[in-house]
């Protein structure tokens, strides 16, 4: 399997790149049936973000040189060619978020693992949630708001006590942050088809930015969010270090 490599920027990830060319062969991008990604979440997160934006539909193979490594295999450098035969597929499918600012600007950008609205200033935000046009919530007083999906359900979402989502579920996490008013709702679980929108109340005074992903837009007024299920990205994983089971067994830690 022709494989490229991507490597982060980072003293770890090039040593690990140089230990690997030493081993292995690998060709450019444009003749890969396969990228090797090495690094942390970050950095796979923003390589998928390339790819999509470039068009580019490989599969990614990622090993840990970063930090925590959620998304990546385990580093080693003994096996790539037989890893990359055996390994297992995940189709990861981007939500939209189209955010409106107050000077009138639409960003619009994808987010494999959630859309988070936060405040700017010491004020709580108040925001309207609606979903498929019915207005569900008028105005919930918090720090924030995101929609999360699976593969991003154990990232920000569960560090504000976010449901855990099985890689396979067809739902997205509505995660309330910090809530003020209503106290008692922290959030809930929709349809991945739904589509999600929020209007800042009061937007000059309680300004709100909207962050998908990596990708910041401040002073917003209206986000819409929805899934795109017209594009996926591929990300493979190790038989015994699978993405849906390690998932799901976040469910058990204590």
């Amino acid at each position: 399997m022709r494989a490229a490599l991507a490597v982060s920027d980072t003293p770890l990830a090039r040593a690990a790149e140089a230990e690997l060319r030493a081993r292995h062969a690998f060709v450019p991008l444009a003749q890969a049936e396969v990228i090797v990604a090495l690094g942390g979440d970050g950095f796979l997160l923003a390589l998928l973000h390339r790819l999509l934006d470039d068009g580019v539909s490989l599969p990614v193979y990622g090993m840990n040189r970063g930090t925590v490594g959620f998304l990546m295999n385990h580093w080693s450098p003994e096996r790539l060619p037989e890893r990359l035969a055996e390994a297992r597929g995940f189709a990861l499918r981007p939500l939209t978020m189209t955010a409106t600012t107050q000077a009138g600007e639409t960003v619009v950008s994808p987010a494999f693992n959630e859309v988070s609205l936060l405040r700017e200033t010491r004020q709580a935000a108040r925001i309207e949630i609606a979903i498929d046009g019915k207005v569900r919530m008028e105005e919930l007083a918090c720090d924030g708001v995101l929609v999360a999906t699976p593969a991003g359900s154990t990232a920000y979402n569960l560090s504000v006590n976010g449901p855990i989502l099985p890689l396979e579920s067809d739902l997205l996490a509505l995660t309330a942050i910090s809530p003020f008013r209503p106290r008692r709702w922290h959030g809930a679980l929709i349809p991945n088809r739904a589509v999600v929108e929020f209007r800042i109340l009061e937007a000059e005074r309680r300004p709100v930015s909207a962050v998908a992903d990596q990708v910041e837009v401040r002073d917003v007024t209206h986000v819409r969010v929805a899934t795109d299920f017209g594009r996926s990205l591929e990300l493979l994983f190790d038989p015994d270090y699978a993405l849906d089971d390690r998932i799901f067994a976040e469910q058990f830690l204590t």
